[in-house]
């Protein structure tokens, strides 16, 4: 008998207990509804923001929730904070904190691989009980912190089931996408080569794709896409979106052509509005590359001697993110026998905290001192740029 399909993410929402879901850098993913609550925060207040900057830092028990939480990232194990003193902004007194007090429950949530993917962090407001026992003796401390324990191992239970549905998930999904992002057909007058690496933390895989394909009158189109979500889902949708692009580059007028009709396609695709894809077109005879971005970051184009240009001069909004139907813009450039393209996702170039500048300064500075390389050894150290905490497609042509 197979096991009943269960909501677990109807049980997250619904659980009596204030529990956060963070990544291993302690951001939060999520908070549920007993959470906001309990704490008086909005999920847009919470949610991206590093968990100890989601709260004022005069608010209390900062140490005690910090030591606890490295624990559990050191040791992979659960942790249980004892009674902590955690003030709370009163909502119509700004400014002013009422004095509370938690119990703390911080559990690991494990990948395939046993490194931690995720923290579980639990919080129960036991103010009434502190101030009844108040002022508490060792011996009663102890006994609250058994009790924290026993309280925990429900919790336990359905972290383990979580992490199994999660890692089931996972595998499929990138059975899937691998099956969808073959390696690159033959190029007759070039080299490609392509790399796909998924993100490290298990709920943020899948949805990123590339394309190379030599077109019937020699030339070569080269794509790549990023969807918006995850999983099984985001796998389906980026399927979709790549057959459907690369349908069109084949039978229509240029690049921003073949997005508009992406476009129009993605409007009618659950779960495909604010992906954003590049589309180049390589003519070879003439050393042309033609180019039209819907919001993706800009493809670099590598010299031979080291320069290192980003082609941003035909850029457009996501799919679908403009209400009113608008022609795309694209752009040429000429390019240098030998020189690099390089379509890439943004898991390449984005990093948590950091302007993407910064990321785009870091690619042409690598790109510059790897200009040279074999085609398959420049997309392998593309990846070392990747932070791993979103996918990462690259693609890399030696024109």
């Amino acid at each position: 008998m197979n096991d009943p399909a269960i909501d677990y993410r109807g049980i997250f929402e619904a659980s009596p207990s204030a529990m956060l879901v963070l990544t291993p850098a302690l951001v939060i993913l999520d908070a549920n509804a007993s959470y906001q609550r309990l704490v008086g925060r909005r999920r847009d207040q919470l949610v991206d923001r590093y968990v100890f900057d989601a709260f004022p830092r005069d608010a209390g028990g900062v140490d005690d929730t910090r030591a606890s939480l490295r624990r559990v990232l050191e040791t992979r194990a659960q942790d249980v904070a004892g009674p902590v003193r955690h003030d709370v902004e009163e909502s119509d007194r700004p400014g002013v904190f009422a004095e509370r007090y938690w119990s703390q429950i911080n559990a690991p949530v494990l990948d395939p691989d046993g490194h931690v993917a995720l923290v579980v962090h639990r919080l129960e407001e036991i103010t009434d009980l502190v101030r009844a026992g108040s002022p508490r003796s060792d011996e009663q401390r102890r006994q609250m912190v058994l009790e924290l324990y026993a309280r925990s191992r429900e919790l336990q239970q359905v972290n383990e089931r979580l992490r199994q549905a999660n890692a089931r998930e996972r595998q499929v999904a990138l059975a899937l996408q691998d099956a969808m992002l073959p390696a690159p057909q033959s190029l007759a007058h070039h080299r490609a080569a392509v790399r796909y690496r998924p993100a490290v933390n298990a709920l943020n895989v899948c949805g990123d794709w590339y394309e190379v394909t030599q077109l019937p009158d020699g030339d070569y189109a080269v794509a790549v896409g990023d969807v918006v979500g995850h999983g099984l889902a985001a796998t389906g949708v980026m399927g979709q979106l790549r057959s459907a692009l690369s349908a069109a580059i084949r039978v229509v007028d240029g690049p921003a052509s073949a997005l508009d009709g992406l476009d129009m396609y993605a409007r009618s695709v659950d779960g495909a509005l604010s992906t954003t894809a590049v589309q180049t077109l390589i003519a070879w005879r003439d050393r042309i590359i033609t180019y039209s971005s819907a919001g993706h970051p800009p493809p670099a184009l590598a010299h031979p001697d080291g320069t290192v240009r980003f082609l941003d001069q035909a850029t457009d909004p996501p799919l679908g993110a403009d209400p009113d139907f608008t022609p795309r813009p694209q752009a040429t450039t000429p390019y240098a026998d030998g020189a690099s393209l390089v379509l890439y996702t943004d898991g390449l170039i984005e990093r948590r905290g950091e302007d993407i500048d910064e990321g785009l300064r870091r690619l042409a500075g690598h790109l510059a001192r790897h200009c040279k390389d074999e085609t398959e050894d420049l997309a392998e150290s593309l990846l070392t740029l990747s932070a791993a905490t979103d996918d990462t497609a690259v693609v890399v042509v030696r024109l």
